[in-house]
């Protein structure tokens, strides 16, 4: 249910819910040589070094309305980088009640800058790394938003989905403290929530399978997603499965497929069987 400027409860003083929402995304791939691992991890430095990233935080902030106080941003040797935006909250929308409604977010272009919130926060950190002997390699990065006051981190959601290309993504939501009316009446969530899904748009869910584990009374909301349709072709490095034979083929895709299980259902599936 959406609040009207009429039915928005008057509080005693600043809105200091605060709401966190995390993002991690996973993408997968086939390396077979330590020269091809080696140029996968570039590959992943180079399109995601931390002036990408610090643009990706950007338009997040802009998304939930915040306004940049500060940015720090740092490349790291082998690999990985990082970026911390420090943000306040800026001017309200002209339409309050949009914040509210259940829905995915807007999907804008994207700038290049990175910042610090002075009531909030938006941080990434990215983690490329590999199995030691089967193959594969891995790529992580972890968003987190946490945002205090009446900016909602998950109309970011979308556009954090469509930034990075993405087999397996984990999404935590919560909402922590608690802020007063004017008679001293404790408020714990400010808007309604079903479900994550709920803001990720209809043909995004399609392309998953998806599994929610909610705590609805403690504002805790987990959603995991992996892809469902598996083409070999997007997992292998600088060749196609065509220069692959077919037993190869069927190696590899069952290599790739056992490390997104394990990582959809966090458990070593191997240690299980």
């Amino acid at each position: 249910m959406m609040l009207t400027p009429e039915q928005r409860i008057q509080l005693h003083g600043f809105n200091n819910l605060t709401k966190s929402l995390s993002f991690n995304m996973y993408d997968i791939c086939y390396t077979r040589t330590k020269e091809e691992r080696e140029a996968y991890i570039a590959y992943i430095d180079e399109q995601y070094n931390s002036d990408r990233l610090t643009g990706i935080l950007s338009t997040v902030s802009d998304i939930i309305g915040a306004h940049v106080l500060n940015i720090a941003k740092q490349d790291y040797v082998p690999q990985g980088a990082s970026v911390t935006l420090l943000v306040s909250e800026g001017p309200v929308s002209d339409e309050p009640e949009e914040s509210f409604e259940e829905s995915p977010g807007p999907l804008p272009e994207p700038a290049a800058v990175v910042m610090h919130l002075d009531k909030s926060h938006i941080t990434v950190h990215t983690y490329p790394e590999y199995h030691p002997n089967e193959g594969i390699s891995t790529f992580r990065a972890d968003i987190d938003v946490s945002t205090c006051g009446e900016i909602s981190p998950l109309k970011a959601l979308n556009f954090l989905i469509h930034s990075f290309d993405t087999d397996i993504m984990t999404l935590d939501y919560r909402v922590r403290g608690f802020t007063r009316d004017i008679n001293g009446h404790k408020l714990f969530i400010d808007h309604d929530i079903n479900s994550i899904q709920n803001y990720i748009p209809k043909e995004e869910t399609l392309l998953y399978d998806m599994i929610d584990v909610n705590i609805y009374q403690e504002n805790m909301f987990h959603t995991k997603c992996k892809l469902k349709q598996f083409d070999l072709n997007n997992y292998l490095f600088g060749y196609t499965k065509d220069s692959l034979s077919e037993s190869e083929q069927r190696e590899i895709t069952r290599r790739l497929k056992a490390e997104m299980d394990e990582i959809f259902y966090g458990k070593n599936m191997k240690e299980l069987m």
